[in-house]
């Protein structure tokens, strides 16, 4: 299992870096990703997280039943649960379909959540572990767990989309936390 990088430790906001290829230690890095994500009870996983500045992500929503997510393939819905867990190497977002508020929080920022306005859809273009293309359009939780993900890929948390109201909530928590570096 991987340690979780906290809020504060400079990889959550740099830039990563694209990845060239899939090998065994990309595969293992994913493997190990899935682990930490599991073991933290987490929906979303980025390489940034773990102290590897990478374009990797994984996600797994199928647990989140309060919270349905929807996935279509060439414009047709496929059952969610046969493309979990889902690791997607480069990946890279269209982000369409109305504003919409929901509940977010990060294994980075651990006991925080907040209200974080997002597009509904997602349409999704990126790399599998076998080195396939992959494109699919994604609604509900897997559209917000993947527009975190990449958010993090980018140095982006989920508290700087927060709302001013939402921000200044969570702000004392925030600031105890990194110790004083939260910008």
């Amino acid at each position: 299992m991987l340690a979780i990088t906290k809020l504060g430790h400079p990889v959550l906001r740099a830039k990563a870096e694209p990845i060239a290829g899939v090998d065994d230690a990309l595969r293992r890095l994913a493997g190990d990703m899935l682990e930490t994500m599991y073991a933290h009870e987490g929906c979303g996983l980025a390489g940034n997280q773990v102290g590897v500045a990478r374009r990797i992500v994984v996600i797994d929503t199928r647990e989140a039943k309060k919270r349905p997510s929807v996935l279509r393939i060439g414009g047709k819905s496929r059952p969610v649960h046969k493309h979990m867990p889902m690791v997607l190497l480069n990946p890279e977002l269209e982000l369409v379909g109305a504003p919409e508020s929901g509940s977010e929080a990060c294994l980075s920022i651990p006991g925080v959540h907040g209200e974080v306005e997002r597009p509904a859809v997602v349409r999704v273009r990126g790399i599998d572990l076998e080195g396939n293309k992959i494109e699919f359009e994604a609604e509900g939780l897997l559209s917000r767990a993947l527009q975190h993900e990449v958010d993090h890929l980018d140095g982006i948390l989920f508290i700087d989309r927060l709302d001013a109201a939402e921000r200044k909530r969570v702000a004392d928590e925030l600031h105890e936390m990194a110790g004083g570096m939260v910008g």
